[in-house]
């Protein structure tokens, strides 16, 4: 079972199907399975700024921020030993959140030339695979 969870003010039209199924996507290709909870929110810039300012010491909006639960252990400490993800009472393992801006997908769908469903599609990959914990190179 697969639960994503999107929530999205009703000023942004998004096709919640293209999530969940870029969700879902990224997941089989990765043969990640069980009982799995990712969260995807839908926010405005003024809500990304202020995430990207209280979280990361950014003064200002991205398109994409993610908060996962389990995340990489920088390079210089990657010899300490990992826990690995904390099981919940209820055997559900929970990825961590993806948070987009809207405003700032439709900036980018416009740059790079896509429909904003397939920008918003994109990033959810993207930002799926942060959970997983791959990262730039």
């Amino acid at each position: 079972m697969i639960n994503i969870i999107i929530n999205s003010d009703g000023r942004y039209p998004v096709n919640k199907l293209i999530i969940q199924s870029t969700v879902v996507e990224v997941l089989k290709r990765y043969k990640i399975t069980g009982r799995l909870e990712i969260g995807v929110n839908i926010v405005g810039s003024r809500k990304i700024h202020e995430i990207n300012k209280k979280y990361r010491g950014m003064d200002y909006p991205t398109d994409i921020i993610t908060f996962a639960l389990e995340d990489a252990l920088p390079q210089n400490l990657q010899h300490i030993p990992r826990v690995g993800f904390v099981s919940s009472p209820d055997q559900v393992l929970r990825l961590g959140d993806i948070v987009l801006s809207y405003p700032q997908v439709v900036e980018d769908a416009g740059l790079d030339g896509v429909s904003v469903d397939e920008e918003i599609r994109q990033l959810v990959e993207h930002g799926t695979k942060h959970l997983l914990g791959m990262h730039h190179d």
